[in-house]
């Protein structure tokens, strides 16, 4: 059974979520540089707290996708579910990464 899993809103808003974290990342990064330098902040904030509700809130719509489609058609939902990993880590490591704060 071929599906089109471009076409699966439980397949592209993960990936789109951590589109939204990292652009909140980048944002947040820009701001910090801008007005304290390098060193980290001693209070995430808002725009922190944000940034983990949109990584929190894609683990049930991955949850929900491998359950739907997984039985279904196992190859193509396993290279969705990949690439919505790969997003999720690259949104969760970059912002470290970037700052240094290993």
């Amino acid at each position: 059974m071929e599906v089109d899993m471009g076409k699966e809103p439980s397949a592209l808003i993960p990936v789109v979520m951590s589109l939204g974290a990292l652009i909140v990342a980048i944002v947040a990064v820009a701001l910090q540089l801008g007005t304290r330098g390098v060193e980290p902040a001693r209070d995430a904030g808002a725009i922190a707290h944000l940034w983990q509700l949109l990584m929190v809130a894609q683990l049930p719509v991955i949850a929900y996708f491998a359950f739907r489609w997984l039985c279904r058609t196992p190859w193509q939902a396993a290279t969705v579910l990949i690439v919505q990993a790969l997003a999720w880590a690259t949104a969760a490591v970059l912002p470290v990464l970037a700052l240094r704060w290993w």
